[in-house]
Parts: structure tokens; C-alpha cells; sequence
């Protein structure tokens, strides 16, 4: 049963982390939503690559990611190119606008991390930061594996100090 509380205490912080979520979301522009920031910081950080990679890495289907792609070509901070090979391909790369707006995006959101955790040392935002890498990852090899197939629940049986009935 104590290990049922420490999840359902995992489950509450993991709710309440939608607050920080939704402040740091609150810093983006306006044109900017979370899932345009997210393809410019992935292109940002892997370099030009093809749709099929960048959805495999914002971990969505193609059809959200193509939305999230012709929104910031739209704005031009993405452009795609004929990929040479394969003509039939394109490859997404950041335009100077994009990555002018990645490089501001960065800066605000490095700014409000260390006001938010200013009286944090060192060694906790490195702990928090290797923590949250690791559960990413063990995210990420349930998405590449699939989930590890669970053994039957065993019957819960009812505790009681009654003496049965006896029937006759």
C-alpha cells in the first residue's frame, strides 16, 4: 500500500506541474504557441531534418506535426527545402528569423527559471534536471518498446474479523 501513496503523490506534483507549465507557456508570444516553440528548439538542437524525424521526436502523428510545421512557415521561421536525396522529401531548417526567435525564447525562459529558482543551489537544479531526463527516458523506452506486459492482478480478498455464517 505504501508504494500506492508514493505514486499517488507522483500523480498530485505531476498534476500541480501543470502550473509551471502554463507560466512558462505564458512567457511565449502570442504567434508563438507551445507546439511552434517546440519545433523550433528541436530544429534548434538536432539541425535540418525531415517531417517523419521531427514528428518521431516531438512524439506526435504526422498530421499534428504538419499543422505545428505550416504554422511557423507561415510566420517564416521555417523553411523547407527539396532534400537532395530525395526530391520527392523535404527538410525542415531554421530561417534567421527562427532561430532570432529561438535565441529569445531561450533567453526568457533562462531568465525565469533562475528568478523561480534563484534560492535553489547548484546541485538541486542539477539533481532536478538528471531526474527529469531520467523519467523522460523511461517514458521514451515504454513509447520505443511498448508497455511490459503486467501479470493478473491477484483477487483482493476481504479482511474481516467476522466468524462466517454457517448455513444449514
Amino acid at each position: 500500500m505504501a508504494e500506492q501513496a508514493r505514486y499517488e503523490e507522483l500523480i498530485r506534483q505531476f498534476s500541480a506541474f501543470g502550473a509551471v507549465k502554463r507560466e512558462m507557456g505564458r512567457m511565449m508570444p502570442s504567434d508563438c504557441p507551445a507546439g511552434s516553440a517546440a519545433v523550433l528548439t528541436l530544429l534548434g538542437r538536432y539541425g535540418d531534418m525531415r517531417m517523419s524525424r521531427l514528428s518521431e521526436l516531438l512524439a506526435v502523428d504526422m498530421s499534428v506535426t504538419s499543422r505545428h510545421v505550416a504554422h511557423v512557415v507561415e510566420r517564416g521561421w521555417i523553411e523547407r527545402s527539396p532534400d537532395p536525396a530525395d526530391r520527392r522529401s523535404r527538410i525542415l531548417g531554421l530561417t534567421p528569423a527562427g532561430r532570432a526567435l529561438l535565441d529569445q525564447l531561450s533567453r526568457r525562459t533562462c531568465l525565469m527559471l533562475s528568478e523561480r529558482l534563484g534560492d535553489w543551489s547548484d546541485e538541486e537544479v542539477a539533481q532536478l534536471t538528471a531526474l527529469m531526463a531520467r523519467l523522460r527516458a523511461s517514458f521514451d523506452d515504454t513509447r520505443a518498446h511498448g508497455p511490459e506486459p503486467r501479470p493478473p492482478a491477484p483477487p483482493v480478498l476481504e479482511q474481516t474479523t467476522r466468524t462466517p455464517a454457517i448455513t444449514t
